[in-house]
Formats: C-alpha cells, sequence, structure tokens
C-alpha cells in the first residue's frame, strides 16, 4: 500500500514564504502534511512565488496530475488581482479546470479565500479599494467553485488572526511561522472532520519569535523595496486609474456602481462556466 500523496499548488503563501527553513521555506502545507496520516506522507510542493492561476493551470497542474495525489491544495489568486491583466472570466475558467482535473481523479481538494492585499499593506482607501474588490471577486469565484466540486474549504479572509501582528512576517503580507502553523492546524481541523485526516494535529507554537519591528524597517528598507519596485512597474499604472475612477464615483456619490459592475462580472464567470458544462453547449 503505497503512502497518502499530498500535493501543494499555489503562490508564495503555499510556497512557504514567512516561515524560514534552512535555505529556503516551509510553510502550512509541509506542516500539514505529516499530520494527513499516521504513517509517513509523500509531499511535493509544487507552488512558486509570483505564481498567478495561469501559472497553476500550464505549470502546476500538468506535473502535479502525474503524480496522482490522494489531497491536492489549489490556494491561489492574489497574484491575479495585483496584475493590470486581471480577469476574473479568466480566473474562474482557469480554477474550474484545475479543480475539475484533479477531483476527477478522486483527489481531496483544499481551498481558501484569501485577505485583501490592499488592506494588509495599510494602503490609503482610494487604492485600497479596487484591490479589495478584486479580491473579494477571487473569493466569490473559489467560493462556489468549492461547493461545485465538494472542496475542504478554508474561510482565511477573515478571522482575528489578520489583525494579530504576531501572524505576519515582516512583510505584511505573508504569515510568519505563527500564521503558516494557524493555516496547517485550521486545515487539519476540516480535514479531520471530513474523515481526511488520521495523523497528529500540527502544533500552533512556533520555534521561532515573530519579527522585530527593526526586522520590519529593515526588510522595508531593503527587499521590501525590491519587491514594491516590481509591483509597481506592472500594477501602478492601472492602479492609479482604478483610483481616478475610484474617487470619481464617491465624488458623484455613485461608489455602488463599481461594487454592482464587479458583481455582475462574477456572476457573468460563473453564469459562463455553467453554460459551458452543459452537453448543449457546443
Amino acid at each position: 500500500m503505497r503512502p497518502v500523496r499530498f500535493v501543494a499548488l499555489g503562490d508564495s503563501l503555499t510556497e512557504g514564504v514567512g516561515d524560514p527553513a534552512g535555505d529556503g521555506w516551509r510553510g502550512w502545507a509541509a506542516l500539514l502534511a505529516p499530520g494527513l496520516a499516521e504513517e509517513p506522507v509523500d509531499f511535493t510542493n509544487l507552488a512558486a512565488s509570483g505564481a498567478q492561476t495561469r501559472d497553476v493551470l500550464e505549470r502546476q497542474t500538468p506535473a502535479g496530475l502525474e503524480l496522482r495525489p490522494d489531497v491536492v491544495s489549489v490556494v491561489i489568486g492574489v497574484n491575479d488581482t495585483l496584475r493590470c491583466t486581471f480577469d476574473i472570466h479568466a480566473v474562474a475558467a482557469r480554477l474550474d479546470t484545475v479543480y475539475a482535473a484533479f477531483t476527477a481523479q478522486g483527489a481531496v481538494l483544499l481551498t481558501a479565500c484569501l485577505p485583501d492585499p490592499g488592506a494588509m499593506l495599510g494602503l490609503p482607501g482610494a487604492l485600497a479599494r479596487p484591490l479589495a474588490r478584486r479580491q473579494r471577486a477571487v473569493n466569490t469565484v473559489v467560493h462556489a467553485l468549492s461547493e461545485r466540486y465538494d472542496a475542504v474549504h478554508l474561510h482565511a479572509a477573515e478571522g482575528v488572526w489578520l489583525t494579530d501582528r504576531a501572524m505576519w512576517s515582516a512583510d505584511r503580507l505573508h504569515p510568519g511561522e505563527r500564521g503558516h502553523r494557524q493555516l496547517a492546524v485550521r486545515f487539519h481541523t476540516l480535514l479531520a472532520g471530513a474523515g481526511a485526516a488520521k495523523g497528529a494535529v500540527p502544533s500552533p507554537e512556533p520555534d521561532f519569535p515573530a519579527p522585530t519591528k527593526s526586522a520590519s524597517l529593515w526588510w522595508l528598507a531593503t527587499a521590501g523595496t525590491a519587491w514594491v519596485l516590481r509591483r509597481c512597474r506592472d500594477l501602478l499604472p492601472q492602479l492609479l486609474r482604478l483610483a481616478l475612477d475610484e474617487m470619481r464615483h464617491r465624488a458623484r456619490g455613485t461608489s455602488a456602481r463599481l461594487d454592482l459592475r464587479t458583481s455582475a462580472a462574477v456572476s457573468a464567470a460563473l453564469a459562463a462556466l455553467s453554460v459551458a458544462d452543459r452537453p448543449d453547449a457546443a
């Protein structure tokens, strides 16, 4: 009898950024893996920093399917919201394809909705609101598709852990060790309830202290600056346009139209998937 196979797909969150281990990262998925079974678990982490839904579909999914996992996590979407190419229709179609491929193999699917990056970074309202709107759109799609494919879904976009500074790394976007452990514990609880985790619960207690204020400032002055510059080249021009649109609508008292527009786009994206699944769709 082969060991339980767990394959993790996604971006830097699942790669483990914020939870250092040696020369690399560990992260919530690696912390969760031993708790899936009483015997050793075969764990493969295919997640990569900066990945978007396109990367998960085109690169990570083919590699993951070859491994024929018993459990697969697909936690992705934040990087899509940070790009000028953001398209909720494309995000929905890609996630639908990925979820369908793994569940067709019989894998237990793990998903999560995520906090919006604008709030985590503390951006001004006019800049934060468009990103929040995008992340809500992605989360709505993930919620709907998770239900469709009977996924084990974690509501990670809410809860007191978001405002607990001890849960987060110096960059304010990725969990620190304690935060990654919190995700592992919460996923284990859900999996155990579904009968898909038979090993020990991951420890919630970190091995290392949370980053100090000086460490946070050092990150912002070094790696953080480079991260902001990389994102600004791609996102900032469009984000400024979104912010101007936001301010115009607020001045006119028509901000609700932006929310309605996003809701309509999400509904259309999900409806398009439903139509595509019909036998007469062709």
